[in-house]
């Protein structure tokens, strides 16, 4: 879709239900009604290539959308994220091909000659390679163009290869199908077969993750090879890497492949692949249950302890939660150190397909372990990726719904079934199963609801016929409780936490106020907002001048937007004087990373104020997932309007 098309989606979009008339869109957009009319086909191809989501047209009155709910806030949340801009994929295939020619090629070529081959002018490949440059810098690389001699990419070989296996990311995925495409389908099949043998062989088993990027390893480093780029490590390195067991694993691996691609790996490529097989993730070991097998625990080495140790540490002070005392979190923690800390130490990257969805649903606990992690980078010497981090964030998410376990607010509810003892007892039993923090204390007829109400307090009701006249709330839902069903009482819990008088939408009207709320801002780079809003506290009086500094510095580590058009920008906790939130919506949407973010929560968060924080975090989560609020605030042009709104 054009720039135009996906306005008048985001439109229907935020007002799902109401028809607009064509007339009115055409005048808002600047356009003909028939523009307008042929814009709505090419949504529908749209729509129907994205979901079940349809545009009903009705003569004298307009079109509408007939969506479903989550279907609307992830189609809203699609439209923001500036990677899946449908008006640049043609631009993105082909700066990612250009990516792979440059880093793979070994002699310099000149702009026309990529001009003739992607089949543009010169001035398009100027854009591109412009475009190539910051994603080349944040890997070591750099084009470099020489008048009469033509375009390189230099850096290291090492650098060059990290380069080429996350080119897929320049087309806005973290799959590997652009990067295997650029291989013949023998050459992956030969190198897939060879892997398979060596996890039987050593009872390994790699995550798919691990094994993809394994495969694309062995393949570029097959084509480096023969193309005579070489890669090397010093003389420690080497010692280090052939003590270990994977490098016998290696020179098994190597053997079969040197034949089939008529190769020779030198000791250095051996080192690098061994480097690779360290820092792979392996979902389970396949172990041969008898007497005559001692079981072999992975082995965490002092310096991984060390590390795993201050961590804890760390995140225990900056959350108030010990998480020292979960056996299960210091163990998946090593294990999971073990290979992080290899692939760091060796300068191998590490894709997290994960990481939007883990910074939207966890917004504060990667925050924390960013934090922590900063302060492991200075102690340690090495800096963790925020797609480590937020690994890391599932281990430490997992503890805490570990803790949550013992200590959830239990919902003593009520079922009323219309069709017997039999459909209420599974009802009541898929009930108990689907959701723990559901205690079902009976089951009732509807002509016996009101006087077991009198005698017993429950928090809700879910019954399969409709409820008059009863006050405590209640869900209807099918007799067979289905997948829709679910989610319907899942979205009710959630509601009831939302409603709860501890909530924390209210929480954000405590901490802001109409001074604190910018509208309409125009900035051509997400670092002017942060350092606006951030001065704007400290002008106020609410945190150290140093402030705006480290949420810069937090914003470098890791972008903080959230889905949604959202962004959540904050510094370090014990420069703020006293808790306070700004808040800025932007004339246009601004390029945040990966999204597209038109509203900008500055948090200003005392560290002595865990349990608020953690309810803010959660509320501005269920924003992200809120089209129509969030357009509503993106709209409004008084900061008393937004306040209200809050």
């Amino acid at each position: 879709m054009n720039t135009r098309q996906q306005e008048i989606l985001r439109m229907l979009l935020s007002d799902a239900g109401r028809y607009f008339i064509v007339r009115n869109l055409a005048m808002n957009l600047s356009c003909s009604e028939k523009t307008i009319r042929n814009d709505f086909d090419a949504i529908d191809v749209y729509l129907a290539q994205h979901g079940s989501a349809r545009l009903l047209r009705k003569p004298g009155i307009g079109v509408k959308l007939d969506i479903e709910e989550q279907e609307r806030a992830r189609l809203f949340h699609q439209l923001f994220r500036s990677v899946q801009d449908s008006g640049y994929e043609r631009d993105d295939n082909r700066m990612a091909a250009l990516a792979y020619e440059l880093l793979m090629n070994t002699k310099p070529t000149t702009l026309q000659e990529l001009a003739d081959k992607y089949y543009v002018n010169r001035s398009v490949i100027k854009k591109d390679l412009d475009s190539l440059h910051p994603w080349l810098e944040k890997r070591k690389l750099a084009v470099v163009s020489k008048q009469k001699v033509g375009i390189t990419i230099e850096g290291a070989e090492k650098d060059k290869r990290a380069a080429l296996s996350k080119v897929s990311q320049l087309i806005g995925t973290t799959t590997n199908h652009f990067i295997k495409r650029q291989f013949e389908a023998y050459e992956v099949d030969i190198v897939t077969r060879e892997l398979k043998r060596l996890e039987e062989e050593q009872s390994v088993h790699f995550t798919d993750e691990a094994f993809d990027n394994l495969l694309v390893h062995t393949l570029l480093m097959i084509r480096r090879t023969k193309l005579n780029q070489p890669i090397s490590f010093s003389k420690q390195e080497q010692a280090f890497i052939r003590n270990k067991r994977e490098y016998q694993w290696t020179l098994a691996f190597t053997q079969p492949l040197e034949r089939s691609f008529s190769v020779h790996f030198s000791a250095d490529e051996l080192v690098y692949l061994t480097a690779h097989l360290l820092g792979a993730k392996i979902r389970s070991h396949s172990r041969i249950e008898t007497a005559d097998l001692p079981e072999q625990p992975l082995k965490i080495t002092a310096e991984v302890t060390e590390i795993l140790e201050s961590l804890l540490r760390k995140m225990s002070s900056l959350t108030f939660i010990d998480f020292g005392q979960d056996a299960a979190l210091k163990e998946g923690l090593g294990i999971h150190l073990s290979s992080t800390i290899h692939r760091l130490s060796y300068g191998l990257s590490v894709t997290n397909p994960l990481l939007h969805d883990i910074k939207k649903m966890y917004p504060y606990m990667f925050s924390m372990v960013i934090y922590a992690a900063n302060e492991l980078n200075r102690n340690f010497n090495f800096a963790i990726p925020e797609d480590e981090a937020a690994y890391l964030t599932l281990h430490f998410q997992a503890a805490i719904e570990r803790l949550n376990k013992q200590t959830k607010l239990i919902r003593n509810i009520v079922t009323v079934c219309h069709m017997g003892i039999g459909i209420s007892q599974i009802l009541r039993s898929k009930l108990e199963r689907k959701f723990s923090a559901i205690q079902v204390l009976d089951s009732v007829r509807k002509a016996d609801l009101k006087a077991y109400l009198d005698r017993h307090p429950v928090d809700f009701i879910v019954t399969t016929i409709p409820l008059d006249g009863i006050d405590v709330p209640h869900v209807e839902v099918s007799p067979l409780l289905e997948a829709a069903d679910i989610k319907k009482i899942a979205s009710f819990l959630e509601q009831l936490e939302e409603h709860s008088p501890d909530a924390s939408a209210s929480f954000l009207q405590m901490h802001t106020e109409p001074a604190l709320i910018l509208t309409q801002v125009e900035v051509s780079h997400r670092f002017e907002i942060i350092e606006q809003m951030a001065n704007l506290l400290y002008a106020k009086g609410y945190v150290e001048q140093d402030y705006a500094h480290q949420a810069l510095l937090r914003e470098r580590a890791s972008s903080t937007a959230i889905g949604g058009g959202i962004a959540i920008p904050h510094g370090d906790p014990k420069l703020v004087k006293q808790s306070q939130i700004a808040i800025a919506t932007l004339k246009e949407p601004l390029d945040w990373e990966q999204d597209k973010v038109s509203i900008v929560f500055m948090l200003a968060l005392r560290s002595q104020e865990q349990e608020n924080t953690k309810k803010l975090f959660h509320r501005l989560s269920l924003l992200s997932e809120q089209p129509s609020l969030v357009e509503k605030l993106i709209r409004a042009e008084q900061p008393e309007e937004i306040f209200s709104l809050l």
